[in-house]
């Protein structure tokens, strides 16, 4: 029986779209929103540990891009993986803002309730659960707390959350606010029924005036009022505390199944602010008006792409996806009073207008979320990259990992490639010159940098050899080469369409950086020494030392824009295909010594019967795709099909390495849909095997694309044909103005390869060599 997620009717509205026109006239159109938001499971990937990731993610209960998220948590304060599936107490919901286990948290705080005899300290209160009474949606989360006989839940807005607390009949009943270590205050005001203070914890990135204000509003009187002090030192019948750890308690009798309602918002701004925007997204709003706006803001934005198809389980997988691609980055900003974007800046502390946006590792979203928002979301990513110009005007420098300022993790020059593609792709309201500014000094001023990923770790030795040299103490050397001349190339795109000859022309140049690392006797990648020599010994296999997170033969194909080029020093096509082949047929063996211990990406690797294929991390997955460039589609229609159906799943382990912000879910709903953006800043994405019989984009210029594959199927993942528009396809490569103009995209599938579709020269992507070759630009 086919099903046909359009025709769900559990819940149904119809939504206005406008977009001007032309002639400056407003045009409205409408759609069918249906109920997407259920197939989502947000506890996909919560399966995991310090040994091995199944995502590593918690679930977020929260509004799209929302400024705070909430979690249970069933780990200790500080612990970055605070929700572990298998872990069977609770100590509390908190607000979160955590991108990362291993960036860990910043401005938590939490609510808990118990019941008896008083029990505060985070160990003591944990209440026993099971999953079999616990509601996890991205809009409403809902346990039950065994050990008290009460029911605990929150639904969120952007900036504020309701709780509600449904309680036995008790004499002694207790609501409990834990600021959290770093320092914290809180007081207690009876009279307004009111909670209010702030909390500080962070793990780096912040100012020194860095505070999480949050006010907290209840419909119940208070019968008692504690705090605690340090230590969980209880201070009873005292209304305020402040210290490196403080809490409050409010306490009153309850009647079996009484409700007590929690309304509660943060700013980063001030305690004023906070009160403004618990009146603006709450207000008077009772809990189901609350948790039912959240639903509706997360059904507007699944119901962007609407999916047909028989398989349920692909479904649930394709929204949950979904769903955190579109958590981060995290909107960093605030309406004052006047109804004007604010944000307290994580760079230089100060309050100050426009938007700003954080919580993203750019090394990991470059690659796919970025891309996602310039299909679906230009407008949100136009203040995306608006925000990054604040960050650059605050701090001096783009931001590479901000949680929420410059944070000391991973490589690269990857903002580069995130701000060319919005602006290639037409992102609007941007100051271009400065913009330009800030990439041509992350690309050439090594003093001054905040933290050592920002800007370019040994960018004096990539500007005067050509690559950072894998004998002057800067690790991980070979994987930056390899970023920053990718990085360049995108500079390069951006200078060119500006009209900036000269630097376009230097750019492209250096963004052939990447040939001084190819080793012609191995065909692999390979760090060089700063006499030109490559390294030696070199073992392929051996994961980190010249590479980040992987390998030489991971990061061989970093080379984005130019597989082209990698081809010829390949030695041609075949010998191309030859070694991707190599890359799966080979056993799941490494090198760890580097690290000294197995390090969770490698066991992803190892366990997944794929060969060296590393789709948990980021550095190879797009490696499929290039099979593309060789003319041998097929091949990556098969494998492409492999990834999707066997290492993503719906379910608490079903990631198969670290989720990072969007990246590895973005990786699953481009190529669900058929394609795949390899090299960000070019205007195409790469056919790969659509996993749908039909996907509907409405697109944010209110045109419609869809994706539709005839005869699709279990074995039916090879395209024997295809159409764009209803004329013959041959090209294994979708251009992004043909995707935007809106259309259909039609595939015929089969279950055995069609060698001869996309199989000639000029089927293939991109690359910059040939382009260049084809304009005769000599450089």
């Amino acid at each position: 029986m086919k099903i046909k997620i359009i025709a769900v009717s559990l819940f149904m509205t119809i939504i206005s779209c406008k977009k001007e026109t032309d002639n400056g006239s407003i045009e409205t159109k409408t759609k069918q929103i249906v109920d997407l938001v259920d197939y989502v499971n947000p506890l996909m990937g919560t399966d995991s540990d310090f040994s091995l990731s199944n995502g590593n993610t918690y679930p977020a209960i929260a509004t799209p891009w929302a400024m705070n998220f909430w979690t249970p948590m069933t780990s200790k304060m500080g612990d970055g993986w605070t929700y572990k599936y298998d872990e069977n107490k609770i100590r509390g919901i908190k607000q979160t803002h955590q991108p990362s286990p291993w960036i860990n948290d910043y401005a938590a705080f939490s609510f808990m309730a118990t019941t008896g005899d008083l029990k505060f300290q985070e160990d003591e209160r944990a209440s026993w659960f099971s999953h079999k009474a616990e509601t996890v949606k991205p809009y409403h989360y809902k346990v039950y707390l065994a050990d008290y006989d009460v029911t605990a839940e929150v639904s969120p807005t952007e900036r504020a959350a309701h709780f509600k607390f449904t309680f036995p009949e008790s004499e002694k009943s207790y609501i409990m606010l834990d600021a959290f270590f770093k320092g914290s205050m809180v007081k207690i005001l009876p009279k307004e029924r009111k909670i209010i203070g702030y909390c500080r914890n962070n793990s780096g990135g912040v100012p020194e005036n860095f505070h999480n204000y949050f006010v907290a509003e209840f419909d119940k009187d208070f019968e008692i009022n504690h705090t605690w002090t340090d230590d969980w030192k209880l201070l009873e019948n005292v209304t305020e505390s402040e210290g490196k750890h403080v809490g409050a308690i409010i306490g009153f009798k309850t009647k079996k199944g009484e409700t007590v309602n929690v309304k509660v918002a943060s700013s980063f701004i001030s305690p004023e602010q906070a009160q403004i925007t618990l009146d603006r997204e709450i207000g008077k709003d009772s809990f189901e008006q609350t948790k039912e706006k959240a639903k509706q803001a997360w059904n507007t934005e699944l119901n962007r792409i609407q999916i047909e198809d028989q398989n349920i389980d692909n479904i649930r997988t394709f929204y949950s996806s979904l769903y955190r691609v579109l958590l981060f980055p995290r909107k960093f900003y605030e309406f004052n009073a006047a109804n004007e974007v604010v944000h307290y800046s994580p760079y230089n502390g100060e309050v100050l207008p426009g938007y700003m946006f954080t919580d993203n590792g750019f090394w990991d979203t470059f690659r796919a979320v970025f891309p996602f928002f310039n299909m679906m979301y230009p407008d949100l990513n136009s203040k995306i990259v608006q925000g990054l110009e604040n960050t650059y005007k605050e701090s001096g420098w783009l931001p590479e990992w901000a949680s929420p300022g410059h944070r000391d993790c991973m490589i690269g020059s990857n903002s580069a490639p995130i701000i060319a593609d919005a602006f290639l792709k037409g992102a609007k309201d941007l100051d271009t010159d400065l913009l330009m500014e800030a990439l041509i000094k992350n690309a050439t001023v090594s003093e001054g940098r905040p933290v050592n990923s920002v800007g370019r770790a040994g960018v004096d030795y990539y500007n005067d050899l050509g690559y950072v040299p894998y004998d002057v103490g800067i690790n991980e050397n070979a994987a930056r080469t390899l970023e920053y001349a990718y990085a360049d190339f995108t500079i390069a795109k951006m200078a060119e369409k500006l009209g900036k000859t000269e630097i376009a022309d230097t750019y492209y140049k250096k963004s052939m950086n990447y040939k001084n690392l190819f080793d012609p006797e191995t065909s692999w990648m390979r760090g060089k020494n700063k006499d030109g020599k490559f390294q030696t010994p070199f073992n392929p296999l051996k994961w980190g030392d010249a590479f980040t997170e992987g390998n030489s033969v991971h990061y061989t194909w970093s080379v984005f824009h130019d597989v082209d080029g990698l081809i010829e020093l390949m030695g041609g096509k075949d010998k191309f295909d030859e070694k991707l082949d190599e890359v799966f047929n080979m056993p799941p063996v490494f090198d760890a010594s580097y690290y000294g211990f197995t390090i969770h990406e490698i066991r992803e690797m190892q366990i997944v019967n794929m060969g060296n294929y590393a789709h948990g991390n980021q550095p190879i997955q797009h490696m499929i795709y290039l099979y593309n460039y060789a003319n041998k589609s097929y091949k990556a229609q098969e494998k492409i099909r492999k990834v999707l159906t066997t290492l993503y799943s719906a379910t608490p382990d079903g990631y198969c390495g670290d989720e990072d912000n969007g990246q590895t879910s973005a990786w699953y709903v481009f190529s669900a849909l058929g394609f795949y953006p390899v090299t960000p800043g070019a205007d195409e994405y790469v056919v790969g095997s659509p996993l749908f019989d039909k996907a509907t984009l409405h697109l944010e210029n209110g045109n419609t694309f869809i994706v539709e594959a005839e005869n699709n199927g279990k074995d039916n993942f090879y395209i024997q044909k295809a159409s764009l528009n209803g004329a013959d396809y041959q090209n294994s490569f979708l251009k992004f103005d043909d995707l935007q103009k809106g259309g259909e995209l039609k595939f015929s599938m089969g279950n055995t390869p069609n060698k001869e579709w996309a199989s000639n020269p000029e089927n293939t992507p991109y690359s910059l060599s040939t382009a260049q070759k084809s304009r005769k630009i000599k450089h």
